[in-house]
């Protein structure tokens, strides 16, 4: 019997994938526990039109991180923190403290999880932050570090 998942199974396959499983093992175990439903043409035909919703909703996504993205890099973030000899910072800059100063700038909410800093600021001077927005988006956010 062919079988439509509705979700997960391990050692069978993926949400939404078609699988072929002997009549008992369907009627006894993936029906009942909801697991899966029998891939009728109208069944099917549910699938079809899920995946192309899926599709849809996925390339918005992208579009919109990409508008977001180029609005990001237009921006400029200028961050003013106490120094010490030489320049040198008391502590560091952090993502907490950079998306606190771009809302406050800007009016951009960002991630702070999103941001990938390979090490923290530590030294006044311009640094370019990267913002993964989508998987296939990241965009680069500048950062003024200044004398308070």
């Amino acid at each position: 019997m062919k079988v439509i998942l509705l979700q997960d199974v391990k050692s069978l396959g993926k949400k939404g994938e078609i699988v072929n499983v002997s009549d008992g093992y369907a009627r006894n175990a993936l029906l009942p526990k909801k697991l899966g439903v029998e891939a009728t043409g109208k069944n099917l035909n549910d699938l079809k039109l899920q995946n192309q919703h899926a599709d849809k909703v996925a390339q918005e996504n992208l579009e919109h991180a990409q508008e977001l993205a180029k609005t990001i890099e237009q921006q400029k973030v200028i961050l003013k923190v106490k120094t010490g000899e030489g320049g040198r910072l008391f502590g560091s800059v952090s993502t907490k403290e950079i998306a606190q100063e771009a809302k406050a700038q800007t009016g951009l909410e960002l991630d702070k999880k999103k941001m990938q800093m390979g090490e923290p600021i530590k030294a006044l001077g311009t640094y370019e932050i990267p913002v993964k927005l989508h998987p296939k988006v990241t965009a680069k956010l500048s950062v003024q570090v200044t004398e308070e």
